[in-house]
């Protein structure tokens, strides 16, 4: 039966929508649990909101007569855009450019090399807050930046690193997990 009250939109978390951690820090396994301090948090999301893409690739078997009479599982990719917009958050400069590729602070001076160097794979952490208070969070055991979108620099637009993760396996086959917990339940 439908049910108009389940119909929700997604806000950002209290702590910001988007967190990232080394390969090796330990998982949250709920929608509400704090996140240990080994997590950086990347500030605003552009108004695009985040966007999650999670697609079976398959090939069609037919039979002799042309119909489709099965499909063949070729895997699943499991990407994740977002637009990060806090582009004077030393953070985020280390989530699109690699740590070791940005030094100091806003204070002292940062600085930014560019260059060919691989991403580490990393977790990250998705927090959103739904309809009536529901919290909802999305893990990503191994998620490695795939793409990083132009960085416009202009007076009339906020200048932001739009970036898309790739989903990765984790030792147990799965791209991330995904937790939602009503306010109602962590009181």
């Amino acid at each position: 039966m439908s049910d108009a009250t389940k119909i929700s939109t997604a806000k950002p978390g209290v702590a910001g929508a988007v967190h990232i951690a080394a390969a090796d820090t330990a998982l949250p396994s709920d929608a509400t649990s704090t996140l240990s301090a080994a997590f950086d948090a990347l500030g605003y999301v552009s108004e695009d909101g985040i966007t999650i893409a999670d697609s079976p690739e398959s090939d069609p078997v037919k039979e002799m007569g042309g119909q489709v009479v099965d499909t063949i599982n070729k895997g699943r990719n499991t990407t994740i855009t977002f637009t990060l917009i806090e582009s004077l958050n030393v953070d985020v400069l280390k989530a699109v450019y690699g740590d070791a590729n940005v030094t100091g602070t806003l204070a002292t001076g940062i600085s930014i090399s560019v260059g060919t160097d691989d991403m580490p794979e990393q977790v990250w952490v998705f927090d959103m807050v739904l309809k009536g208070g529901a919290q909802k969070r999305i893990v990503v055991p191994a998620g490695k930046i795939s793409e990083i979108g132009e960085t416009i620099y202009k007076g009339d637009e906020v200048v932001g690193y739009e970036i898309t993760i790739m989903a990765l396996l984790d030792s147990d086959g799965k791209t991330h997990y995904q937790y939602i917990e009503g306010a109602s339940a962590s009181v």
